[in-house]
């Protein structure tokens, strides 16, 4: 059984090659450049070594040129694991941080990772693992924002009166 895999012939090694120096996705590029080596003679080994990918990866790739061509050497959509929040439940989360804790009652400033894993798991009894609550808020457009820190005995009036007032005389302001 011979491991030469033959290419179609539906564009030349400089058509592709041309293809990938303006492709965008690097993965579909190489695989380009796999093919092209292929197709001006190389063995899939050094042709596989040449694009960054293995052997294997590359008679993949010839397989799915050869049945879509350039389109079937981008990667297939993933479906990965459903989420747990339905997207009712995930807008409610938003506007949870978004609106924030009150202080009096929660007893918070601001809501950490931690204190929305809670949140999700009494009122929707799922659970998460702070990092993936992270990847949820980031994926809500929510970034992670901390307040600036403010000592408690600090007087706003004094501070708001040092900045108003200048050490230097009215004379030296340009």
């Amino acid at each position: 059984m011979s491991r030469r895999l033959e290419v179609a012939a539906q564009h030349s090694a400089a058509d592709l090659r041309r293809a990938a120096r303006h492709e965008v996705d690097r993965r579909a590029a190489m695989r380009l450049i796999g093919i092209a080596e292929t197709i001006d003679g190389e063995d899939r080994q050094t042709a596989a070594e040449r694009a960054d990918m293995s052997d294997q990866a590359l008679r993949d790739a010839i397989k799915r040129y050869n049945a879509e061509g350039i389109e079937g050497l981008y990667d297939r959509p993933r479906t990965g694991r459903p989420s747990k929040l339905s997207g009712a439940q995930r807008d409610e989360l938003r506007k949870i941080v978004v609106d924030g804790p009150d202080v009096e009652a929660d007893g918070l400033s601001a809501f950490t990772r931690d204190d929305l894993v809670k949140i999700a798991r009494d009122k929707w009894k799922v659970a998460y693992d702070p990092t993936s609550m992270g990847r949820i808020l980031r994926s809500l457009g929510l970034s992670r924002q901390k307040a600036r820190p403010s000592h408690p005995k600090k007087d706003p009036a004094a501070a708001e009166a040092f900045k108003k007032g200048s050490a230097r005389p009215a004379a030296n302001n340009p």
